[in-house]
């Protein structure tokens, strides 16, 4: 049992110490504070708000859908609309976003300082498994820890990048001036979402990935689909690389680079390095508390416990999914987990969703094929293409598709991919029904409006529906 020893009674003793202060702290805090546990947020940072507020999800999509507006108006012709001559004032395009994200952070930034739990400025480490040494000289104690320190940009593979310098996803929200040319390392989504953005605005991407395809964790078909649009942009894509080398050509920047057993080189005037992000954990002393790491990520558990019992973890610095949502789930998972031991609530993987925000966008939930493979879960799968859709055709949408999977024996929905328009919100309708543990026949009894993009979904339900024999009238797998 946690108790205050000798002279250490003078310093403050909280029943819940929260390290770090963003989406993920800020839902463990309130969580805890509510069901009446003493609790303190210890937040470092230069600016109050998390991640995904001030540099991330927030600002990245204010920018991202104002460069689809843009290339939504130059195609008016499409529609017999006169658009000639439509343009944009980049300042004026940062300057709103920048007002949008100012009202995220100032309410976070309120709901922070004036919760129910304390806040304090400063960084923190473990001097021991419940003692914090602060910044500031101050030491504090408790009983449970929750670690929601996000994470940073990842370190350059290669020393001559850092000489020549780079732009990382971080500061590329507030690039200016606008380069005419951009080297774009990385093909995840903040890469390819960057890449569109700046390609949107006239800038000459290339993009140099180091795997096969971009978009990696997806499967391959809908990394196709965003590929042929970022091709249709006038995005040079180079895949399947190695970075070689990095240097000046007057005021140009250069990588060089292997693709296919030859080497090549790519010059512009400024570099996105969006290679990734690590785990921000280098500050806290981890090895003093007894805290475990595993491929720099903390070690924890399915209730978000790490390897010392009393001190949980939620978010980027644990993973493995560096989403916000994920962030938060995990950290009320930490928090409820502390607040009620003898009920305990495990985090589950099935209903997680990714998205990503190009053009068109990418909404995966619950299992892909390439997920459905490597685990050897048998599946079914039906997929119909937006091309043969009417809202999508009235649109002149004629990218993508969306996909089932569903279980070959009873039909439960298993996992879905809408590679297409509105694809991270018309994911949502999956996401409900493979909560509900929906079969396909079940989610054709549901009604879809016609024309809708939402009714796309029936037709590879139907596909399947028609594989998968329906279960017996009165089981328990009918409504």
């Amino acid at each position: 049992m946690f108790r205050a020893m000798g002279n250490q009674s003078t310093i403050p003793t909280y029943d819940v110490a929260v390290i770090g202060g963003g989406s993920a702290g800020y839902a463990a805090a309130r969580i805890t504070a509510e069901t009446g546990l003493r609790t303190v947020i210890v937040d470092g940072a230069s600016e109050l708000g998390g991640l995904c507020i001030l540099r991330g999800c927030m600002p990245t999509k204010a920018l991202i859908y104002a460069a689809e507006v843009l290339h939504l108006a130059r195609q008016g012709p499409v529609w017999g609309l006169l658009s000639s001559g439509v343009g944009f004032d980049y300042d004026a395009l940062l300057a709103r976003k920048d007002k949008v994200i100012a009202e995220f952070a100032d309410y976070r930034r309120e709901q922070l300082e004036n919760g129910p739990f304390q806040l304090l400025r400063a960084q923190a480490r473990f001097i021991d498994p419940h003692t914090l040494q602060l910044s500031d000289g101050s030491r504090l104690m408790a009983r449970h820890f929750i670690l929601a320190t996000g994470s940073v940009t990842a370190p350059s593979p290669l020393p001559q990048l850092d000489q020549v310098g780079y732009r990382t996803s971080d500061e590329a929200i507030h690039l200016r001036p606008l380069p005419d040319s951009l080297i774009v390392l990385g093909g995840g989504p903040i890469a390819i979402e960057f890449a569109q953005f700046f390609a949107r605005l006239d800038v000459q991407v290339t993009v140099i990935q180091r795997s096969e395809c971009i978009l990696k964790d997806f499967d391959p078909d809908a990394a196709a689909v965003v590929e042929r649009a970022l091709l249709r942009d006038g995005i040079a894509l180079h895949t399947g690389t190695r970075l070689l080398d990095a240097r000046r050509d007057g005021n140009r920047k250069t990588v060089v680079f292997e693709q296919a057993g030859q080497t090549l080189t790519a010059s512009a005037s400024e570099i996105l390095f969006a290679l990734g992000r690590k785990p921000n954990t280098a500050g806290l002393d981890l090895a003093a508390a007894g805290v475990r790491l595993e491929h720099d990520r903390i070690w924890a558990d399915a209730r978000m416990r790490t390897s010392v019992p009393h001190i949980f973890a939620a978010g980027d610095c644990t993973g493995p999914h560096e989403i916000v949502h994920v962030a938060i789930r995990q950290a009320e998972t930490a928090a409820r987990n502390i607040a009620h031991p003898d009920s305990p609530r495990t985090i589950d993987d099935r209903l997680l969703v990714n998205v990503v925000f190009s053009d068109p966008q990418v909404g995966t939930v619950g299992l892909t094929e390439k997920a459905a493979r490597a685990a050897g879960r048998p599946y079914l799968s039906a997929t119909y293409p937006f091309a043969d859709h009417g809202k999508s055709i009235i649109m002149d949408i004629r990218d993508g598709f969306v996909k089932l999977l569903a279980d070959p024996r009873t039909g439960e929905i298993l996992g879905g991919c809408c590679a297409g328009p509105m694809g991270g919100e018309l994911i949502h309708e999956i996401v409900v029904v493979m909560a509900a543990r929906l079969t396909v026949h079940q989610f054709l009894d549901l009604p879809h409006y016609h024309p809708t993009l939402a009714e796309i979904w029936t037709y590879p339900a139907e596909e399947l529906a028609g594989k998968i024999p329906a279960p017996a009238m009165g089981s328990d797998l009918n409504i």
